[in-house]
C-alpha cells in the first residue's frame, strides 16, 4: 500500500522557497535578530585607547565567567585587540545611540572630547555612563573567516548603571518597547 501524496501546506510551500546559504542570506536573516549593543575597548601598543561597536557579544560560561564577540581582521581596532591581554566590554543604554554610532563609524575620533572615559583596571579604557562594564582577560582568538571570535574571561566589572539596554535591529539602533 502506498502513502497518499502529500498535501502542500503553507509551511511546506514556504520551505520550497528556501534560498541557498550566502553572505546576503545571513545578513538578511540577522537583520531580523535583535541584539544588544556593546562597545569593546582596548589600549594599543602606545597606550592609546581604541574601540568598536559590537552586536556579537555572547555569554559563554558562568563558571569560569567567559564571554565572546567577533571582530573583523580588517577593522582598525583589530591590531589592538589582537595584541591586548585585557579589554573592556561595555553594555550600552538606549540613551547612548550617538555613542554606538560613533564607535561604529570608520575613521571617527572615538575617544575625542565628547567621549567620557578613564583608564580602568589593567589600564583598559572604560566608558562613562554605560549600563554595565567588564574588564576581561583574553583567553582565545579563534579564526572564523575574515573575523576572529574572541573569548575572554571577566576579571572585574560593574553592573550597576541606570537605564534600559540599547538594541540593534533591522540595521539600526532601537530602544525596548513594553
Amino acid at each position: 500500500m502506498t502513502a497518499p501524496p502529500a498535501i502542500p501546506t503553507a509551511h511546506s510551500a514556504r520551505f520550497d522557497a528556501a534560498q541557498p546559504g550566502s553572505p546576503d542570506l545571513l545578513r538578511s536573516v540577522f537583520r531580523r535578530h535583535a541584539a544588544g549593543v556593546a562597545v569593546i575597548t582596548a589600549a594599543d601598543e602606545g597606550g592609546r585607547p581604541v574601540g568598536f561597536t559590537a552586536t556579537s557579544l555572547n555569554s559563554v560560561s558562568a563558571d569560569p565567567p567567559l564571554l565572546s564577540f567577533t571582530i573583523a581582521t580588517g577593522s582598525s581596532s583589530w591590531p589592538a585587540i589582537r595584541d591586548s591581554e585585557h579589554l573592556g566590554v561595555h553594555i550600552l543604554g538606549e540613551h547612548q545611540t550617538e555613542l554606538a554610532g560613533l564607535f561604529a563609524r570608520s575613521g571617527a575620533d572615538r575617544f575625542g572630547p565628547a567621549t567620557g572615559w578613564a583608564p580602568g583596571p589593567h589600564e583598559v579604557p572604560l566608558l562613562d555612563g554605560v549600563l554595565a562594564w567588564l574588564v576581561c582577560r583574553v583567553v582565545a582568538r579563534v579564526p572564523a573567516g575574515a573575523h576572529r571570535v574572541i573569548i575572554a574571561e571577566a576579571v572585574a566589572g560593574d553592573p550597576a548603571g541606570e537605564g534600559r539596554p540599547l538594541l540593534y535591529h533591522q540595521g539600526r539602533f532601537n530602544a525596548l518597547r513594553d
